[in-house]
């Protein structure tokens, strides 16, 4: 929450044992303040990053290798594969956009949790038995040398039904539990402030270790046709993590849902347009601020007025009509809105610049999934008598990101600390961001000059046979490192920084940010590939991304990303030197000489 302005306004003093309960406004599981001893912390803290772990496994079980499956099982060709794997993989993260709206209005983080996670394992044991008993005809079919048939249009129609149940249920599930995780530790106290801050690298390494079994065994097996298996493992770790998650349910601290924030916003909207020529006072004086007691935010800490975006300051301007409404005991929201409200709205408009910076950068990460994959099986992928699953080179993102998060945390942040005599961490989450859309430029520049070298010793008639080109599949390491490098800096960073900048009510919203930078990112990306092969096929040319990659020049795909990315980093660099951090109202002071502060 470094760039997070903390305002702290009167003083809390603690006894010598300390306080019982927690300081931020949590509460248990019955609706009563949290008590510390007995609630969240890293109890609760591991319990969730188990369950993600697994529900990660779950999830890559099937998504990691669904490019292969469309090819192989339902027929389709490698563009359509890809753009298929982008748009749903798009709508897992879209849907995640629903999940945070109906907890932060209305469930809670726990029940949306609970509940998309029952979707989730509905919809994992649906692809599998679909998959069993109808997909993988003939019997043994879905290998490489052994491609299914055609099938019946039902059976299509409840392939998608299981896979897009399985975006539901795990798209509502993300962005709640990382929040959720984020719960458990009051950051309102010094140790477990920190501990906030260190989960969420965590988090993030707990997603890729549950991959890593998903990208090598389960890969393994379903590169070799064995999809059933695969997908009924998946099911399994789904069902495992729905348990472990309701086993820890008397642990967990919660936070109340708030109701429903688009009528908070269209109330501003409405209400600054309404007194569109009034003349505001400078400096956000004679601003109605309302008192915390008769506040409909359940407690959360007040956004202090900061100068931009004026015109929204219109709406908690105290009209003389508004004084009159006052007097006679009656508050039109849709007239008169506290400052708090206004500031809200101002601190969702100032994410958006950020946030659809991050959208090319999906683009790139989304191609570990797709082009990646089938770069891979045009590649020697046989070592001995071994041959590797194209997929499973994912391992290697997997490791990349294991090491950074140490290298970051344990090297990188504190030297940089050191170096800048400061207490507070090195980087802050925008520095983190930039440095992760440089290393994606790196990880485009590299896969496309692999994509050289594999091409020079492809031969060309031959797309899917053994030895299609003599460059070893190992050459990919680089490019797998590289995003696994980005993801820590770009993505860690992301959930830390939506999550901090976001107002109190909208927390699982601003991990619901990160999760749709994602979604946006795999349709630019499927978009980006119909386009390249529109223009790349005209006059009877074969493109850049052919059923026959021998054929084509995916390596000018890359570079053109490479290009991208780089366009794109120059326009982050001037939105991250405009964005103004949100200032909070601090409900407690730990000494007297504590001011304001950055965490």
């Amino acid at each position: 929450m470094a760039c997070l302005e903390v305002c702290n306004e009167g003083k809390f003093k603690e006894d010598e044992e300390g306080t019982t309960n927690t300081l931020d406004g949590s509460v248990d599981m019955h609706g009563r303040p949290a008590i510390r001893a007995k609630s969240g912390r890293w109890v609760a803290g591991i319990i969730i990053l188990v369950n993600q772990g697994l529900a990660t496994l779950a999830f890559f079980g099937v998504g990691v290798n669904l490019v292969l499956f469309l090819t192989r099982v339902l027929q389709q060709n490698n563009a359509t594969a890809a753009n298929s794997v982008s748009k749903w993989t798009g709508t897992v993260y879209i849907f995640s956009l629903v999940g945070a709206f109906l907890s932060d209005s209305y469930w809670g983080r726990y029940k949306t949790c609970a509940i998309f996670q029952i979707i989730f394992v509905i919809g994992l044991a649906s692809l599998s038995l679909s998959s069993q008993l109808f997909l993988l005809r003939p019997k043994g079919c879905g290998s490489q040398e052994n491609p299914c048939g055609t099938h019946e249009s039902y059976q299509i129609v409840l392939f998608y039904l299981s896979i897009y149940l399985i975006a539901l249920g795990n798209g509502g599930y993300q962005p709640n539990i990382a929040t959720f995780g984020a719960d458990q530790f009051d950051e309102e106290d010094r140790r477990e402030g920190h501990s906030k801050v260190a989960f969420f690298s965590y988090f993030y390494l707990a997603m890729n270790l549950g991959s890593l079994f998903s990208n090598t065994i389960l890969g393994y097996f379903e590169d070799e046709g064995i999809w059933a298996i695969g997908f009924w493992a998946s099911t399994a770790s789904a069902f495992a993590a729905l348990v472990l998650f309701l086993i820890g349910t008397p642990r967990y601290r919660h936070f109340k849902p708030n109701g429903n924030p688009l009528a908070r916003f269209c109330q501003v909207l409405v209400a600054a347009v309404k007194k569109g020529k009034v003349e505001m006072p400078s400096g956000g004086e004679e601003l109605y601020t309302e008192e915390r007691k008769e506040s409909s935010m359940n407690g959360n800490r007040k956004i202090l007025y900061t100068d931009g975006f004026k015109f929204l300051d219109r709406a908690a301007y105290i009209s003389s009509r508004d004084l009159d409404n006052q007097k006679q005991g009656l508050h039109n929201p849709w007239r008169l809105c506290p400052i708090t409200q206004v500031e809200e709205v101002k601190c969702i408009l100032r994410l958006l610049p950020i946030w659809l910076c991050t959208i090319l950068y999906s683009v790139v990460f989304t191609q570990m999934a797709s082009l990646f994959v089938e770069q891979g099986a045009a590649m020697k992928t046989t070592v001995s008598s071994f041959r590797i699953p194209p997929a499973s080179m994912s391992s290697f993102d997997i490791l990349s990101v294991a090491v950074f998060i140490f290298f970051y945390r344990r090297i990188l942040d504190p030297l940089v600390s050191k170096i800048r005599k400061s207490d507070s961490r090195g980087l802050t989450e925008l520095q983190r961001m930039g440095i992760g859309l440089v290393i994606a430029i790196l990880a485009m520049l590299s896969a496309g000059i692999v994509e050289c070298y594999r091409l020079k010793y492809a031969k060309k008639e031959c797309p899917h046979c053994d030895g299609s080109s003599t460059l070893s599949i190992f050459w990919q390491i680089p490019q797998y490192a590289f995003i696994g490098a980005s993801e820590v800096f770009m993505y860690v960073g992301q959930l830390e920084f939506f999550n901090a900048q976001a107002p109190d009510g909208l927390k699982s919203f601003g991990s619901a940010l990160c999760m749709t930078s994602i979604s946006l990112g795999n349709y630019v990306s499927s978009l980006l590939v119909s386009m390249v092969m529109k223009i790349s096929t005209e006059d009877h040319m074969p493109g850049w991304i052919p059923g026959n990659l021998n054929k084509g020049h995916l390596d000018r795909f890359y570079f053109l990303l490479a290009a991208l990315t780089s366009i794109d980093l120059i326009v982050y660099v001037a939105c991250a030197k405009w964005y103004k951090c949100i200032k909070l109202e601090g409900r407690f002071e730990e000494n007297e000489d504590q001011e304001n502060f950055k965490v």
